[in-house]
């Protein structure tokens, strides 16, 4: 992995979140992803993570979080975008999900809400007519 050439903090006030919520998601498998570009800061990206209760008990909801923490670890910096916020949030048989697949969700998660931001088509099979 090329690694990142931007700091990762945590993102950990409530209105941090609540601003992350009107932005554009991407749910896939076991995670949804919701990405906010920012004014501040550009050379920083920020990630948070959260669990309902409708996952379990919270020893249930802290795994689902720990899960998706190491998984936002390895591929925030090769998927994410300098001054943005993440927040990945859990989603039913997260803490099931084998580990490859919940990368693979987060993963295509990450590239579609970057393909969505730089205006690409959203079927990647649908090529616009040229004029």
């Amino acid at each position: 992995m090329a690694g990142a050439a931007f700091a990762i903090e945590r993102l950990k006030k409530r209105a941090d979140f609540l601003a992350c919520a009107q932005a554009p998601a991407c749910a896939r498998g076991a995670v949804v992803v919701q990405a906010r570009s920012r004014s501040d800061e550009k050379s920083l990206v920020r990630a948070g993570f959260t669990a309902t209760k409708r996952i379990g008990g919270a020893v249930q909801r802290n795994r689902a979080k720990r899960r998706l923490r190491e998984a936002a670890r390895l591929l925030l910096p090769d998927l994410a975008r300098p001054g943005f916020d993440y927040v990945f949030i859990a989603r039913g048989g997260v803490i099931a999900r084998p580990w490859a697949r919940l990368l693979d969700d987060v993963k295509s998660a990450l590239i579609r809400l970057a393909a969505e931001r730089d205006g690409r088509p959203r079927d990647p099979a649908h090529v616009p007519p040229a004029d």
